[in-house]
């Protein structure tokens, strides 16, 4: 700031006269509020422009996210099939971030995060299709869009390959790679917008901080159908069909429980004070839920697994998803122990029960495990348990229960009905399943001529 005459403030005149100095007294004010409105200008300009501090935590957080995928849950599932699939799950994971990224780019994008106008609260436009009218400086918020929309992009990246692990070892590739890009048009998508773009769940206070209905219900209700529909693996559940390599599953786990810091922090969108309480939430339900499943396990079963545990810090991570953003540290246990303790259920007693082959428990981790993370974010919100209070115009825990309770049976009822009419129709033109034949000689060799291992 540029010095001004101090005899300005001097405000008597040779003659005293207090009439003659009000010239110089309103001078000086005029000064004074010129340069209160300047500093109110810059912090202005500052609030709505470029913050490198967060542009450099989301730019760490979207590599941590695409690390969940690529290699985290390649490996936590190819190390839970057989050695002649092996291939097969890592090809189907690579294959689903390559054509994710891509069509992220010509139209997900646009769809998920523009004003759809009349159809706003449903799904939104194509003004942004191709990433048209993005440059390197637009932004949103104060991080660059072009991280924010790599920042998605990593989470439309793992959503569908989750659902991978429900039809593991006999889903035909084209067909995987049809039913990838039909679903995440027609179902991520519009979810994806109903929570995190304007829609109608946005606007009724629905709290999904970071994916519980968006990616966790989502991907495990449609994993559910896509099971149901290419039916069992020959031989199930009479034939055993043990895990070929745990060592693969738990490092994969391990990158997945690294990862999600990116997954939870990342969605706050800052380095700031809330970032920080996801990032420690995420870490005591996840420990939480792990020793949940292991305990419960070892009562069960009279022996804890490493398989166990490692799913069961997968459950605890898939809770506290939705509540990452609101919870406090005694929610983060509860839900942590809910999920380890109901998810082990779920994933054991529930699928034998009912009889479905769903290969690597995507229904049983993420759809179960999204929908107690979903409902008991309504409850541990409320800040009297140390939450960051409720969403919308939610003024009570009953109102959010409802809200989420309400998210969680729409996420559902559309991903069911959608996805069986996508599965449905690609079985009727290029069949879903592989033959006989093929599935017993093993994915790897029939659809990829590779092998895992040579021995």
């Amino acid at each position: 700031m540029k010095k001004f005459d101090t005899d300005l403030l001097k405000f008597s005149t040779p003659e005293n006269s207090p009439i003659l100095a009000l010239p110089q007294l309103l001078w000086f004010l005029l000064i004074v509020m010129g340069t209160l409105l300047s500093l109110s200008d810059t912090a202005l300009a500052q609030d709505n422009s470029l913050d490198s501090g967060n542009t450099a935590w989301m730019l760490t957080a979207t590599a941590l996210v695409l690390f969940m995928t690529i290699p985290g849950l390649s490996l936590f599932y190819a190390g839970m099939v057989r050695s002649k699939n092996v291939l097969s799950v890592l090809m189907q994971c690579f294959a689903i971030t390559s054509l994710m990224t891509v069509l992220w780019v010509f139209f997900l994008y646009s769809l998920a995060f523009t004003d759809g106008g009349a159809l706003n609260g449903f799904i939104g436009s194509l003004e942004k299709a191709f990433l048209i009218g993005i440059t390197v400086d637009s932004l949103n918020g104060t991080i660059p869009e072009t991280v924010y929309l790599t920042f998605q992009m990593t989470f439309v990246i793992i959503t569908p390959a989750l659902i991978v692990g429900a039809f593991a070892e006999r889903m035909k590739f084209s067909a995987l790679l049809w039913f990838m890009a039909l679903w995440a048009t027609l179902v991520y998508a519009p979810v994806c917008h109903w929570v995190w773009g304007g829609g109608w769940m946005h606007k009724y206070g629905v709290l999904d901080f970071a994916g519980g209905t968006v990616v966790h219900i989502n991907a495990g209700i449609a994993g559910l159908v896509a099971a149901l529909m290419v039916g069992k693996r020959r031989g199930y559940p009479h034939v055993a069909m043990p895990p070929h390599n745990l060592t693969y599953t738990i490092i994969g786990a391990s990158m997945l429980w690294v990862g999600w810091f990116g997954f939870n922090a990342g969605s706050q969108l800052a380095a700031d004070g809330t970032a920080g309480m996801a990032m420690a939430v995420t870490q005591i339900a996840t420990a939480t839920a792990a020793l949940g499943w292991m305990f419960t396990e070892w009562l069960h079963h009279g022996k804890p697994s490493v398989l166990g545990i490692a799913s069961g810090a997968v459950a605890g991570l898939v809770a506290i998803t939705p509540a990452s953003g609101t919870a406090g540290p005694i929610g983060a246990l509860m839900i942590g122990l809910a999920s380890g303790v109901i998810c082990f259920l779920s994933a054991t007693k529930l699928k034998h029960w009912l009889g479905y082959d769903d290969a690597l428990d995507v229904f049983g981790v993420h759809a179960v495990g999204g929908i107690v993370g979903a409902l008991l974010t309504g409850v541990f919100a409320a800040e009297y348990l140390g939450g960051a209070g409720f969403g919308g115009e939610n003024a009570t825990m009953g109102q959010q229960v409802m809200a989420q309770f309400i998210s969680v049976i729409a996420t559902i009822s559309y991903t069911t009905i959608i996805s069986f009419i996508i599965l449905k129709l690609i079985d009727l033109t290029l069949g879903l399943r592989v033959n006989e034949e093929q599935e017993t000689e093993g994915l790897d060799m029939a659809l990829h001529n590779e092998r895992g291992y040579i021995i």
